[in-house]
């Protein structure tokens, strides 16, 4: 089988992110990585480009050289990584979408609700992919809960909470450091800092997993750093779809959590619970039943969590692993479209742009009823309602 060409926008030296992109789209053997525009200084980016590898020509000065670049050539690049800062997010996924490219897009997809709006009718317009890098919903676990929902295991999904809370940005002192200060910046960071950053893949979590969508919601917000112009610790109430209710906390200031990453679903036949720092292990107590302890890759779990485990059972397997599992989707999905074929659903499981839509409303939603003292408000996007 011939391996699709991939293509990074940012995620340069240094980066957070970048090695873990790469290293992802390499792991199923799906991609190569042929093409990027890896830093903001363009000799910089392209000297990183030339070390990891990639041809001089394809080794871009910024991302719309790189446009002009790939659409002239006959190999062009399947897909484009789109990993840069959070205010760029938009212009660039929106001129690739619009080239003919497929995307996948690092969270927040846009800035606004309108721009996301925009993103969504250009993907449908021109029929190509515009997934959003959730990744941790590519953990085999966490589709398994997905799966375990869906067949009913638990019944009526009566209450899921969620969690994401860190202590990272707890120290008023390192308020001016430049790798902290542009998260609570509104000029750099939009609207939200710590739900737009953290909370968001929280409740985005609750949303795959049960199958249900954010329709109204309530946010207590606050900068318990007092020089922060955004919030670093937010509480939300929110009813969805199917009538499930709710919870979330996220916080940058909760000292002693690391990444702080769970959740849990309470049903009428049982409850699970699953957190990201220990994610090959999934808690599930059916109703009058002792706990069990579902381990990632043993026997008899659903198929969508068999095909998400690439380790055998008892070893490590983590973000980077579930990230692959989101480029080994789109790896499908892009084959299935090139033949004119409806994708598989066991491997249509990626995050998309209508998720990203939905979350940008939810951001919007949050930081309006936190200025309105907790007021419940629509949390769902114009298009949705």
């Amino acid at each position: 089988m011939t391996k699709l060409n991939w293509g990074l926008i940012g995620g340069g030296e240094g980066s957070q992110i970048g090695p873990a992109h790469r290293l992802s789209a390499a792991v199923d053997g799906e991609f190569d990585f042929v093409a990027g525009t890896l830093d903001h200084r363009p000799a910089e980016g392209r000297a990183y480009g030339h070390k990891l590898g990639l041809a001089p020509e394809r080794s871009y000065g910024d991302w719309r050289e790189m446009l002009a670049g790939e659409s002239a050539r006959p190999d062009r690049v399947d897909l484009v990584t789109v990993a840069t800062p959070n205010s760029t997010h938009f212009e660039i996924t929106r001129a690739f979408l619009k080239a003919g490219f497929h995307v996948l897009c690092e969270k927040p997809m846009t800035g606004t609700v309108a721009e996301a709006g925009e993103i969504v009718g250009l993907a449908r317009e021109t029929g190509r992919i515009c997934a959003v890098n959730y990744g941790y919903t590519g953990y085999a676990l966490v589709r398994h809960m997905r799966a375990m929902v869906a067949r009913g295991d638990l019944g009526r999904v009566r209450l899921v909470v969620a969690e994401f809370a860190h202590g990272h940005h707890a120290d008023a002192a390192n308020a001016d450091n430049p790798r902290v200060r542009w998260r609570y910046d509104p000029a750099q960071a939009g609207i939200s800092a710590q739900f737009a950053d953290c909370g968001i893949h929280a409740m985005h979590m609750a949303s795959y997993v049960t199958g249900q969508e954010v329709e109204r919601l309530s946010a207590d917000i606050v900068s318990l750093i007092p020089s922060r112009q955004l919030e670093d610790d937010a509480m939300v109430n929110f009813r969805m779809s199917g009538g499930t209710v709710g919870r979330l906390w996220t916080s940058s200031v909760a000292i002693g959590r690391q990444h702080g990453l769970t959740i849990q679903l309470f049903g009428e036949k049982g409850g699970l619970r699953w957190a990201q720092e220990q994610p090959n292990q999934l808690f599930w107590m059916p109703l009058g039943q002792r706990l069990q302890v579902i381990e990632r890759g043993e026997g008899n779990l659903s198929p969508e969590a068999d095909r998400a485990s690439h380790v055998t059972v008892g070893h490590a397997e983590g973000m980077p692993m579930a990230f692959a599992n989101i480029y080994r989707d789109l790896a499908s999905a892009i084959r299935s479209r090139a033949a004119g074929h409806a994708p598989d659903p066991v491997a249509d499981q990626y995050p998309k742009a209508e998720d990203g839509l939905r979350s940008m409303a939810a951001i919007a939603a949050v930081v309006e009823s936190g200025k309105a003292m907790g007021k419940w408000v629509d949390a769902r996007p114009p298009m949705f309602r």
